[in-house]
């Protein structure tokens, strides 16, 4: 069973807090945090994530990004990434992550591009993707 979910992408301001935030939303019972392998730490989620999560009634305004570390790892029975690089570094860095890490887009074998300076369309996009992977996950968890 997977009581402690973290979400992890690159700064912990665009794809992970929409992802913790959407899977709050549907597994309210669970832990689910997020944080960032570069991680802006203090920084508040993206503008154009806020504004992405406000179309679907999500307040991300509280935000506040950290920096990936190895407690967090520890405490988490399953680590969600964006792409096969995040993963792949995390498991070199924090071996004991073997078999817990996997994709956000796991179930249909894909990446999700960082939108980190892209356009609002693309974030609205990306966050129609992150709900889609979300509800994947749902299923299984």
């Amino acid at each position: 069973m997977f009581n402690q979910i973290l979400v992890v992408c690159t700064g912990n301001i665009c794809r992970s807090p929409m992802s913790e935030y959407l899977f709050k939303r549907v597994r309210p019972d669970l832990h689910i945090s997020s944080a960032g392998i570069a991680g802006l730490t203090g920084y508040p989620a993206d503008e154009r994530a806020i504004l992405s999560m406000d179309r679907l009634s999500i307040d991300m305004h509280a935000h506040v990004a950290q920096k990936l570390n190895r407690e967090h790892l520890i405490k988490a029975d399953l680590v969600l990434v964006m792409d096969l690089q995040q993963q792949k570094y995390i498991e070199q860095n924090w071996p004991f992550t073997k078999g817990k890490v996997f994709r956000l887009g796991h179930w249909h074998n894909m990446d999700i591009a960082d939108p980190f300076q892209q356009d609002q369309q693309f974030f609205y996009n990306t966050c129609q993707l992150i709900q889609d992977c979300v509800d994947d996950w749902v299923k299984y968890l």
